[in-house]
């Protein structure tokens, strides 16, 4: 499998343009366990964040038979191509992001974690995002360990260092960007102790997070849409957004509730 990049221009830049005209970009990575991609995390989210004034990229990164580093190196270029790359839109190279979902969270958190592939060329700090979306994220592969995602992402018998490598929340500095991370209490697949552990491990790195835990939802729920408590999560990340100077205002961008 290779990894497939598509680009969903910004509908309206004008709330959050910067110098020159440029809009932020934001790298959405679907989820799927390291198994397959998720297509209800993938455009439609780009879709959304180009409603809000930015740009955004969904990657389709390699993943099982595909092993680590792969679904991190295509990341990396991906970060990578859209700071520098001729994509055609006026992206503003300081401020690019990443949003993941589960797997994808997981491959956003190592991303932000500057987790290394061991090529020169993507292990730059070009290549680490400004600021972090997790929706109910893969974080430790430690504690609690979704062992599918462990399984198609590291084979079998995976060592030990590796596996600390691996987990983002051991990983984190003050030089971590700053994150908004959602899960779902009784999330059956992935523990909300994995958000948790991650923003407190920001939290105490002395990096900005924000943090919601809604009391139900199944797992894989994207955007969330009629499923109350857990369809918050798009208005209350639109906010957080607006606030860091990246969005349009909520109200004016037509964020989902």
């Amino acid at each position: 499998m290779k990894s497939a990049l598509t680009s969903i221009p910004a509908h309206h830049p004008a709330g959050s343009r910067g110098a020159g005209g440029t809009s932020p970009a934001i790298l959405v990575l679907p989820g799927g366990g390291y198994a397959r991609q998720a297509d209800h995390e993938a455009e439609p989210v780009g879709e959304w964040l180009a409603a809000l004034g930015i740009h955004a990229f969904v990657l389709r990164y390699r993943v099982a038979p595909d092993r680590h580093p792969a679904p991190l190196e295509d990341a990396k270029e991906a970060m990578l191509h859209i700071r520098n790359g001729s994509h055609g839109l006026a992206v503003d190279p300081d401020r690019v992001g990443v949003l993941g979902f589960s797997a994808g969270g997981h491959l956003a958190a190592t991303l932000s974690t500057s987790t290394s592939t061991g090529s020169a060329r993507l292990d730059v700090p070009e290549a680490v995002p400004d600021l972090t979306v997790l929706c109910y994220p893969v974080v430790s592969y430690t504690q609690s360990v979704h062992q599918g995602s462990v399984d198609n992402l590291l084979g079998s018998a995976p060592s030990s260092d590796l596996l600390d490598e691996l987990s983002a929340e051991r990983n984190v500095t003050a030089a971590t960007p700053p994150a908004f991370v959602w899960h779902t209490a009784d999330d059956a697949a992935i523990p909300a102790s994995h958000s948790l552990d991650y923003a407190g491990a920001l939290m105490r790195a002395g990096v900005p997070a924000e943090l919601h835990v809604f009391p139900r939802g199944r797992h894989g729920l994207g955007l969330a849409a009629e499923e109350p408590g857990p369809d918050q999560w798009t208005r209350l990340c639109a906010a957080w957004l607006e606030r860091a100077g990246w969005a349009s205002p909520p109200s004016a961008a037509g964020g989902r509730d």
